[in-house]
């Protein structure tokens, strides 16, 4: 099945999508699973799960002191401004799955520290080798060479703010019932992608920008 592993909704401070809309696009492009991965709350993915007709993975975003940082599988919210470490700890303790988003990435973004990245790696998961909103082809390269050398499983993700950019990256792999059983399927998985357009970047930053003017981390 196709498996969207980075969306916001409306519950992120710079996303204004609706549960329902984003259900209405995966259905669309025939996305059969995804982790709601909202900045700083797991309130939109329990949501969803409740609402979506298909699995739906309790995921967060989380803004450690050094870098962005994900949680799947997760119960309860871990709150920002936590070290790297704390986070980690957290996530493994609700038996979650540690992944890092755009790891790579540079200009607006908050990939973790290189430094944190490295010290870590035992504690690290799955590498996000595909972001849509990555600027660059680049920084997906790099992540994949990164995840290769490091016997680390792939990810891919929308990161979508809009529902249109739902489903631009997924992940084809095998259906699955909990954190090990994901685990064992993502290693047999095949990340499928584009890039957004510029022209997404900006629509989406243009809709979202009041709410993002409020949550300046974000703008």
């Amino acid at each position: 099945m196709k498996v969207d592993l980075h969306i916001h909704t409306c519950y992120s401070p710079d996303s204004n999508s609706s549960l329902e809309d984003i259900i209405s696009q995966c259905r669309n492009l025939g996305i059969g699973c995804v982790a709601i991965t909202d900045h700083g709350t797991i309130e939109g993915a329990l949501a969803m799960k409740k609402l979506s007709p298909f699995p739906v993975i309790v995921s967060e975003e989380v803004m450690s002191s050094d870098g962005e940082i994900i949680g799947y599988f997760l119960k309860e919210t871990i709150p920002s401004g936590l070290s790297p470490e704390e986070v980690m700890a957290r996530i493994k303790q609700q038996g979650g799955l540690v992944c890092l988003p755009h790891p790579f990435d540079g200009f607006g973004r908050h990939p973790l520290k290189a430094a944190k990245r490295e010290s870590l790696l035992s504690q690290i998961d799955i590498i996000e080798t595909f972001n849509a909103r990555s600027l660059t082809l680049k920084y997906s390269e790099t992540a994949r060479a990164f995840a290769r050398e490091n016997g680390l499983l792939s990810s891919a993700g929308s990161d979508a703010h809009a529902p249109r950019e739902v489903g631009k990256a997924y992940v084809e792999m095998p259906a699955f019932d909990g954190p090990e059983q994901f685990k064992l399927a993502l290693g047999k998985g095949r990340v499928v992608g584009q890039k957004n357009g510029l022209i997404d970047h900006f629509m989406t930053t243009l809709g979202t920008l009041p709410k993002r003017l409020k949550n300046h981390r974000y703008v």
